[in-house]
């Protein structure tokens, strides 16, 4: 099993959490703390987006997608957003 010795945000991600209430700061950073305390979870993706893990959460009643990837004991998070356009919007950034 991973352990997680480190989290590193993209520029993306921070600058998309910004944006945030509180209570949606708290709902994400309770996703990540999910993540971090099992890296298994969430969907794997294959094709484009290989590597990346999509973990879906809640807040706001809204359904968040959390894009990430572990590499060497390190959780890349990358984005998050509603489904619409997510993935897009997503392969646009990581292979920019």
């Amino acid at each position: 099993m991973t352990v997680i010795a480190e989290i590193i945000q993209s520029q993306f991600f921070a600058k998309q959490k910004k944006k945030l209430h509180k209570n949606q700061i708290k709902d994400l950073d309770n996703a990540v703390k999910t993540i971090f305390e099992n890296p298994a979870i969430g969907n794997k993706k294959i094709g484009d987006l290989q590597g990346v893990r999509i973990y879906k959460f809640k807040s706001s009643n809204m359904q968040i997608l959390l894009a990430g990837e572990i590499v060497d004991n390190t959780l890349y998070l990358y984005a998050f957003a509603s489904h619409q356009n997510f993935y897009k919007e997503l392969k646009k950034y990581i292979h920019h």
